[in-house]
């Protein structure tokens, strides 16, 4: 068999390098696209790095965020930031539609993106950090100077490593200042406005932008452009991390374990409760609660439960719903109004639960306190009749039923007999029953 000469090997190259760059360019006519319509969150955070992660790996031409929040987490911003930073394929962030905005986190996201547009009637800043903790408790005072410093140093830099105007993006935290979108392009905070996707690419064909030290040039020219959706899980997660729906699985957990504690093996309530405890304790992870309003619902619980054991004539009901209610209020105080739970469903919340807790607990305690009404303990106290004479032994008719019975004391047959007790093999220990009280 003849061997390939140089020329065939060549060849061959030829066409692998050929077909490589056909590849590599039908990978860069595609741009994946992301739409942000919400506050920024851990879990929509990791969704845009691990898209534009894919991105880069498939050499896709750019990477689209189409942007409308009011803001977010600090930690959240900071994940989609560094992922903007470190992207070798260019990103592209357009604050869209007309009326949307790019506040706080939102503002220094778009400053870190290579191309930042924006629609008409829109607006970005008012990026000032708001002073609470990891866990929703106001910042003391001595450290929001800090906050604020490393807020306005983050903007600064975001801004100098993108060539826009460091110092209106310093002022955006500082002074929350917020900039309209002729405003923005004219003071070198954002590069354009597009009146809408089609305008946008238009505008960006032909821009530059940079990598290293060498300057790329932006093609837009029969682009594909590929939006992308969280799958399933990131859906679920997401929508647990809203706070209305996280203070909802609290009080669902608290109510199937307040179940399954007052009517053991029942199984399904505590089953329940304890998966949406654990739901709404994961989804509070990632908000900026207050740690005290968490405490006192759980403590509501516990007083609950001790009501079934302890006698306090309702005291520790009241007390339950009184730090139900005040935990409730606490829970999101002070934060930004799109991390606050509804007042409306905090009121009718508390309500609900704290009504079906105390009609479950009036039943336990009524049913605690009641007469037995079957086995050995319900029979103590019936009345019925001696069918024979009874002495060591003999035959009483008892709530329908003939029994063996003794008694400490001769009874004749006929005679009305109490059961005192039921004793071994079922035999009943009777005594002669007192004569009814004369009627009036």
């Amino acid at each position: 068999m003849k061997k390939p000469g140089r020329s065939g090997v060549f060849a061959l190259l030829l066409w692998l390098s050929w077909l490589s760059a056909a590849v590599a360019g039908e990978g860069s006519r595609v741009w994946s696209s992301v739409r942000i319509a919400d506050p920024i969150t851990p879990v929509l955070a990791d969704f845009v790095a691990a898209e534009l992660v894919q991105a880069n790996q498939a050499g896709h031409g750019a990477f689209l965020v189409e942007l409308d929040t009011p803001g977010g987490l600090d930690g959240a911003m900071r994940t989609i930031i560094q992922a903007f930073l470190t992207s070798d394929i260019p990103v592209v962030v357009y604050v869209y539609p007309s009326g949307g905005r790019a506040a706080s986190a939102g503002a220094l996201i778009t400053l870190a993106a290579d191309f930042a547009a924006m629609a008409p009637g829109t607006h970005i800043g008012a990026a000032h950090p708001l002073p609470i903790g990891s866990q929703g408790e106001q910042a003391p005072k001595e450290l929001l100077s800090k906050i604020v410093e490393d807020a306005a140093a983050y903007a600064r830099s975001i801004a100098q490593r993108r060539g826009r105007n460091a110092e209106q993006a310093e002022r955006m935290v500082r002074d929350s200042l917020s900039l309209a979108a002729e405003e923005a392009v004219a003071l070198q905070v954002v590069d354009l406005v597009a009146e809408d996707r089609a305008a946008l690419l238009r505008a960006l064909d032909g821009r530059s932008y940079r990598r290293g030290d060498a300057s790329r040039i932006l093609a837009t020219a029969d682009i594909e452009i590929r939006p992308v959706a969280m799958n399933w899980r990131q859906r679920v997660l997401k929508t647990i991390s809203h706070p209305n729906v996280a203070y909802l699985l609290l009080m669902l957990g608290m109510l199937g374990i307040f179940f399954e504690i007052a009517q053991p093996g029942t199984i399904f309530p505590g089953a329940i409760g304890a998966m949406a405890l654990l739901l709404a304790l994961f989804a509070f992870q990632s908000l900026p609660v207050n740690t005290a309003g968490l405490l006192l619902i759980l403590l509501a619980l516990v007083l609950f439960v001790l009501e079934i054991s302890v006698e306090s004539y309702g005291l520790l009901s009241i007390g339950g719903v009184i730090s139900m209610a005040l935990g409730s209020m606490m829970l999101t105080a002070g934060l930004e109004p799109f991390w606050r739970i509804s007042p409306l469903l905090i009121a009718a919340t508390v309500a609900v639960v704290s009504g079906l807790l105390l009609l479950v607990l009036y039943a336990v305690v009524r049913a605690q306190r009641g007469t037995f009404q079957s086995g050995a303990e319900g029979m103590t106290g019936e009345r019925g009749q001696a069918v024979t004479d009874i002495g060591a032994d003999g035959r009483v008719f008892v709530h329908g039923e003939y029994w063996q019975a003794y008694s400490r004391e001769p009874i004749a047959a006929g005679e009305n007999i109490e059961v005192v007790q039921m004793g071994e093999n079922l035999r009943l220990e009777v005594r002669r029953a007192a004569a009814p009280d004369p009627e009036p």
